[in-house]
């Protein structure tokens, strides 16, 4: 793989994290439209359409799978739905960027899980770059602060449940296809969604929804494309680092879109969660080619 492969695959992952970060700003605008679930509901249904014809177009329209793969792609797919649910309450309810940078904590976590539970080999450095972005973490939530948001919890269990999806992603065979899994969680999604959204009160859907729903729907797949050819591009250690790119993105998002700006103890949190990760992605870059 030459430079050029990394670099492509990095504008891409690049690309990728900026559709999800303005996926994340649609679906914020769209709080003043809509409820909850029914934004869950509508988006997912447009997702799994246009997942369905993606996975046709790349031949990846499989339902031949083994049951133990069937069995990770539904807890894979639970996660998912939980996930949803958990972030984008986050996101109805504080600022775009601090959830944003929240989420940036996944590859601290999931590091320290490989270590835990699937018993991979990490020496001190990494765990102490994974602590260190656990308290950039804590200065982004700043609980027991006035400026405490009970919703940061939310954003919290949202990480959680994303490396329980991603720790049942790395349990399914590779025959199985990335948008066929993808798929199944969109409309894993979509049926939560619809289900809860029983219980409010639906809101006509208005020019300026549609609009920011189309642009949700858009943004995530672009995201989700982008990211999956990005990891198949380049090299996983290098390109991997350029998923932080959805922080500033988010910061601007924030701050044009609703007027939002992070506290400054906030704002070094971001910081630190960006330079922890960063150094864990580079360390274990250092370790493969050492190998």
């Amino acid at each position: 793989m030459n430079n050029r492969d990394n670099l492509r695959g990095a504008l891409l992952m690049m690309i990728g994290m900026a559709a999800f970060t303005l996926n994340d700003a649609c679906l914020k605008a769209l709080s003043d439209h809509m409820p909850l679930f029914q934004t869950l509901f509508l988006r997912g249904i447009g997702n799994s359409i246009v997942l369905i014809f993606l996975a046709m177009a790349f031949g990846q329209w499989q339902w031949r799978h083994s049951s133990r793969d069937w069995r990770w792609l539904g807890l894979r797919s639970f996660a998912e739905a939980i996930a949803a649910w958990l972030f984008v309450t986050a996101l109805f309810n504080m600022q775009l960027a601090n959830a944003t940078a929240i989420m940036q904590a996944l590859p601290i976590v999931m590091t320290l899980l490989g270590a835990f539970v699937l018993k991979e080999r990490i020496g001190w450095r990494r765990i102490a770059a994974s602590l260190v972005g656990f308290g950039g973490v804590m200065m982004i939530v700043q609980p027991g602060s006035d400026g405490f948001n009970i919703y940061s919890i939310y954003a919290l269990a949202t990480v959680a449940t994303v490396a329980l999806r991603d720790l049942a992603a790395r349990q399914m065979s590779a025959t199985v296809p990335s948008i066929f899994a993808a798929f199944c969680s969109a409309t894993a999604v979509t049926v939560f969604a619809g289900i809860f959204s029983l219980s409010e009160e639906w809101q006509p859907i208005t020019v300026p929804a549609i609009w920011l729903l189309a642009g949700a729907m858009v943004m995530v797949v672009t995201g989700y494309v982008m990211s999956v050819m990005a990891m198949r591009i380049g090299e996983v250690s290098f390109v991997a680092q350029f998923r932080y790119v959805s922080l500033p993105v988010g910061l601007i998002a924030g701050w044009a879109a609703f007027g939002q700006i992070p506290a400054p103890l906030a704002l070094w949190g971001c910081l630190t969660v960006v330079a922890s990760g960063l150094f864990i992605f580079r360390r274990q870059r250092v370790l493969e080619q050492a190998d």
